[in-house]
């Protein structure tokens, strides 16, 4: 698994594993260590994948395990957003190796890309803040997928395109850096915002919002300035959602994409 070339000339290096607990985990450790980034750590399995909220990852060989540490890649109000610029680093990744995936690609929020309505692929933001360290953490399930998840998962190979972890970590490495550039540093994100949008699942649909203390529904209306989910209530008013788990209605898998 190798860095495409424009982004070793950028600076960014890149450790390889074979076996990891978290590619996030060791991430956060190297900055403890010292290590400033950007660098990327990949490991071909991992034995304690998490995801949001605690929740374990299913990271068998064959799916790729990747994490981006960055230092002070921005004020630290705004490394939430880097979930959004993931995001979009993945979807472009993925149409340049399956272009004709394209189609059925979405980004749901706040961190899952669909691929005809199935959760491909996940990430988890993870912060040091006594070091202004952030760990980027991107799952993306290129040949297996967890079955009897809440919501449904699927894989690149079910979708018959065989992309291995080391074809879609090259060009991943190369996107994020175009997408970085394109955030600078929180300052550009009404363009994230934009093309998150633009691809987003479910927009203008009646969706589901799962909190930690009860269940929303209503329709996805946008996202705020701040990349918060815009929801319009069944009363005629709007909440916005800082966290919580979405859950598509059955009209809304469709992917929108560009």
């Amino acid at each position: 698994m190798k860095l495409e070339p424009r982004a070793t000339a950028a600076g960014v290096r890149h450790v390889a594993h074979e076996v990891l607990g978290s590619t996030n985990v060791e991430a956060l450790h190297l900055a403890r260590q010292g290590e400033h980034g950007p660098l990327w750590i990949t490991a071909d399995r991992q034995t304690a994948g998490r995801g949001r909220r605690g929740r374990a990852w299913v990271s068998p060989p064959g799916n790729l395990h990747a994490s981006l540490l960055l230092t002070q890649p921005a004020a630290a109000e705004h490394w939430p957003q880097l979930s959004f610029v993931a995001a979009l680093a993945i979807h472009d990744a993925l149409v340049d190796v399956a272009a004709h995936l394209k189609p059925l690609l979405a980004i749901k929020w706040p961190n899952d890309v669909l691929l005809a309505g199935a959760k491909l692929a996940g990430i988890l933001i993870e912060a040091e803040s006594g070091l202004s360290a952030v760990a980027v953490g991107i799952g993306v399930n290129c040949a297996f997928h967890p079955a009897d998840t809440d919501f449904p998962a699927t894989d690149l190979a079910a979708a018959g395109a065989a992309v291995t972890p080391a074809v879609l970590f090259g060009p991943l490495s190369v996107k994020m850096l175009g997408r970085l550039a394109q955030w600078n540093a929180g300052q550009g994100f009404s363009t994230i915002r934009a093309d998150w949008l633009a691809r987003a699942a479910g927009m203008g649909e009646s969706v589901r919002v799962r909190l930690a203390e009860r269940e929303l529904v209503g329709r996805f209306e946008s996202l705020d300035e701040a990349g918060g989910l815009v929801l319009g209530l069944p009363d005629g008013s709007n909440r916005t959602i800082a966290a919580g788990d979405v859950f598509l209605e059955p009209s809304s898998v469709s992917a929108k994409a560009t």
